[in-house]
This record gives structure tokens, C-alpha cells and sequence, in this order.
């Protein structure tokens, strides 16, 4: 019996990671269109130099739709909330780490050098947050 349902945890597990994944991709990338959209950030492939304020804004909504995804991750996941929403952060960390180094020194239009490094920065913090917000929803956790 016990066999039967590892295949089904490890399934849940991983649907947990990409469903908070899925969650922070889809709110952050909606926020980027609405706020190009009214004027907040500039045309699509146009320079950010210059914006440090709306990246700032940017850095502050992904690091919050960061937790937030997290939180959805710690949520679904089968057992060992914390865990699984320190892997989907991880996987963020990995995810920056890359963007950060192909988008060095391509030009204006990727911003600042700042932007790129808070958000590997802020990575495993923001995971670390919404992992604890689920945990402190449990009964009876020693570490909640």
C-alpha cells in the first residue's frame, strides 16, 4: 500500500511546485501588462534606464507575489510545507541566476544591474516567507 501511493505524493509534490510557480508567473507577468499598459513602465523594448522607481515597484510586487507563490506551493504540498516551498525557491533562485547573466550587458533595455540581483537576492527570502505564513496556519507545529 505504501508503494502505490509514493508515485501519487511525488506527483503531488511536484504539481504543488509548479502550481506556485505557475501562481507568481502569471500574477507578475500580469502586473508588468497592466502597468505598461497605463503608462507606469515605458512601451515594450524600450530603455528602463532611468526607472529606477517603477523598477523598484517591480522589485516590490514580485517579492511579494514571490511569498505568495510560495505560500500556494507550502499550501498543495503533500507534507513538509516548508521544504516544498524552499524548492520552488531554489528553483527561483536558479531561474534569476540565469536571467541575471544573459541579460548582462545586453543594453538599456534590460535596466539597471540592480534589478537582476535583487531578484536573486530576494529569491529563498520570499520562499522562506511564504513557507512560514502556511506553517503558521498548522495546529500543534512546534516550528509554526
Amino acid at each position: 500500500m505504501r508503494e502505490a501511493q509514493h508515485p501519487r505524493r511525488i506527483g503531488r509534490s511536484i504539481g504543488a511546485v509548479l502550481a506556485g510557480m505557475v501562481a507568481g508567473v502569471v500574477l507578475s507577468l500580469g502586473t508588468d501588462i497592466v502597468l505598461h499598459a497605463i503608462g507606469v513602465f515605458p512601451p515594450w523594448g524600450d530603455s528602463m534606464v532611468g526607472f529606477d522607481g517603477p523598477l523598484l515597484l517591480a522589485t516590490v510586487y514580485r517579492t511579494v507575489y514571490g511569498a505568495a507563490a510560495s505560500y500556494i506551493t507550502a499550501r498543495l504540498a503533500p507534507g513538509r510545507p516548508m521544504q516544498h516551498a524552499l524548492v520552488g525557491g531554489f528553483i527561483g533562485l536558479v531561474v534569476s541566476i540565469v536571467g541575471a547573466a544573459v541579460t548582462w550587458n545586453k543594453g538599456p533595455a534590460f535596466g539597471p544591474h540592480w534589478y537582476p540581483l535583487a531578484l536573486v537576492v530576494l529569491a529563498m527570502p520570499q520562499a522562506w516567507v511564504g513557507g512560514k505564513l502556511r506553517l503558521m496556519q498548522l495546529p500543534g507545529r512546534a516550528d509554526a
